[in-house]
């Protein structure tokens, strides 16, 4: 799929993979590259030769007419798996973010399924609101959530809060988008966490998000972010709406989808 991807393109990848840059969680050494083309699936990788970033490219040029070659390094960057013995839960939703702003130029992103990541072009989800918010969503709602039922339920949600936003029901649009905060940040928590926990009614959304940023599911502007969202989506009670004062307006929900994709992103890639 990745095989006609520009040079230019390549050598971001190559960057991205060697760790040097502000924001990428692991700098790779030569053997660490090395390491993560055979852990790909490479065959007979070559010794390493400095500098680090243009044996890379080298590399990821040679193999770019063998089908599924590059594809496979790109996947492995954004798996979980390449960090668990670095201990950082959040490596994999940080590397996949940067490589879908890079691939994005040429129609393509990273998305996670069951724990695992996959290609595909971009947009190409029935349930991602691509062009809502500045922060893409790469996730579907059978990526996040296992139950179909439940799935389709908060995806309801995801689509009414888009029917809302397009015909001005702002208060509307942003109590959905916090039911469907709840509703992912819950089944979260009833997977993820060991039990016996508490039932579904005593989980506030306030504790959901606490506990998903304790636990490491979500980065912390998500959590910061989302705690904003959650006194907004309390305007769903009249008298709290009387208190607040100004009513939420297009630019409220503009500001709430960024949470809400940022979310549903970490949790697909701390699934």
């Amino acid at each position: 799929m990745l095989e006609a991807l520009d040079d230019n393109v390549l050598q971001a990848i190559a960057y991205i993979a060697c760790g040097d840059g502000d924001g990428l969680p692991v700098r790779r050494t030569g053997s660490d590259l090395a390491k993560l083309l055979q852990q790909a699936g490479w065959q007979n990788v070559p010794r390493f030769q400095e500098p680090r970033r243009a044996w890379l490219h080298g590399q990821l040029r040679t193999r770019r007419n063998q089908p599924g070659a590059i594809e496979a390094v790109v996947k492995r960057l954004a798996d979980r798996r390449e960090y668990i013995n670095r201990n950082l839960p959040l490596a994999s939703a940080q590397v996949t973010e940067e490589l879908n702003r890079l691939l994005a130029v040429e129609g393509f992103e990273v998305a996670h399924s069951l724990g695992r990541p996959t290609i595909r072009p971009l947009g190409s989800a029935a349930a991602q609101p691509a062009d809502t918010g500045d922060t893409a969503l790469h996730a579907t709602m059978t990526d996040l959530v296992r139950d179909p039922a439940l799935a389709a339920t908060l995806q309801q949600r995801l689509t009414e809060a888009q029917i809302c936003e397009r015909n001005g029901a702002w208060l509307s649009a942003i109590i959905m988008l916090g039911g469907l905060l709840e509703g992912v940040l819950l089944d979260a928590a009833s997977e993820r966490l060991p039990h016996p926990q508490k039932p579904a009614r005593d989980w506030t959304l306030s504790k959901l998000i606490q506990t998903a940023y304790q636990e490491k599911w979500i980065q912390r502007d998500a959590h910061r972010f989302g705690d904003v969202l959650r006194d907004y989506r309390n305007l769903v009670h009249p008298n709290v709406a009387r208190e607040f004062g100004d009513p939420p307006d297009k630019d409220t929900v503009s500001m709430c989808w960024p949470v809400v994709n940022a979310t549903l992103n970490d949790l697909a890639a701390t699934a």
